[in-house]
């Protein structure tokens, strides 16, 4: 166990636990557990989000478990902080939520009952939204806004798409086109679209399933956005599924039963989803696996394009 780790477990107080690593990428995670039961240790990648981001994220949750969700609970350190700082890198510890992954990513859906598992996401989507719009937030919250100039203006939160280094000319045209109907699209639609709060990262490894409650971790990429966004995160990520459509109903249909919401234009946003992916893996590209999961992005995201066109 490494220097950083211990001085971290210490500041929580549970040094001599077991703690094992999870996971690694934007966060390294560790399962640590105690006789009060287990946590997740979260030390945060350097450079990634500012300290006010981190603290809003850890106040959000907290107040998203107090309403009712099914979210992990911050746990504050020995000094009462839900964020500590440890030789530049931040840490926080959140409550470990038993459950199974609605999936695993490029795998078929292993589920019973499957469009009811949708409809039951769908619904949980729209409680999350309705409570973050409930929420009075406190002075100094500071999240990432997934707004038009968030996704497409000239900066996007996840990079230029359509500077992808590894994009053909044509594939690149593609985008580029994309971008500028989208951005007219979404501006023709935005007085109708609803807009707060948002997870902004529903894959299948963020919906955790127990029994039949629906638990949603990884809060990590969540802001302001658009809620159609949600939605095509989730859809864009089943849409391989010899049921797809059934799915997508179902989805749609247990959210609108909960909470209203206009869903014209979700085409645009799930074509939106893909490409923040091509712009997101251009820094990771020469990571273990990047250069299969660039061109797999890319292929993704052009096949959606055309799709999107050839239905206008």
């Amino acid at each position: 166990m490494s220097d950083l780790v211990e001085a971290a477990l210490a500041l929580w107080g549970v040094t001599g636990n077991d703690c094992e690593f999870v996971a690694g990428r934007e966060n390294r995670v560790y399962r640590v557990r105690t006789s009060q039961g287990d946590f997740a240790l979260r030390i945060k990648r350097p450079g990634y989000r500012e300290m006010s981001e981190l603290n809003s994220e850890l106040q959000w949750l907290d107040a998203m478990e107090k309403s009712g969700l099914h979210v992990p609970l911050p746990l504050p350190s020995r000094n009462g902080r839900f964020l500590e700082c440890i030789d530049s890198f931040y840490v926080d510890m959140v409550s470990w939520l038993p459950g199974k992954p609605l999936g695993k990513s490029r795998h078929p859906l292993e589920l019973h009952n499957r469009s009811d598992t949708f409809y039951a996401l769908g619904a949980e989507m729209a409680k999350m939204h309705a409570a973050c719009d409930e929420w009075q937030r406190p002075d100094g919250f500071h999240r990432c806004d997934w707004d038009l100039e968030g996704l497409l203006g000239e900066s996007p939160l996840w990079g230029r798409f359509w500077d992808n280094p590894t994009l053909p000319k044509d594939t690149r045209e593609l985008f580029v086109q994309f971008r500028s109907v989208a951005r007219d699209r979404i501006a023709e639609l935005s007085s109708g679209l609803d807009y707060g709060l948002i997870h902004a990262d529903l894959v299948r490894e963020n919906v955790l399933l127990d029994g039949k409650t629906i638990k949603i971790i990884d809060f990590d990429d969540g802001g302001f956005g658009y809620r159609l966004f949600d939605i095509a995160t989730v859809l864009s990520k089943n849409m391989a599924e010899p049921d797809y459509s059934e799915l997508k109903s179902a989805l749609i249909e247990g959210y609108l039963n909960r909470r209203a919401l206009n869903i014209e234009g979700l085409d645009v946003f799930i074509t939106m989803r893909a490409l923040t992916y091509v712009g997101w893996i251009v820094p990771r590209i020469h990571e273990t696996g990047g250069e299969l999961r660039n061109e797999r992005f890319v292929s993704e995201a052009k096949n959606l394009c055309i799709s999107f066109f050839n239905m206008r």
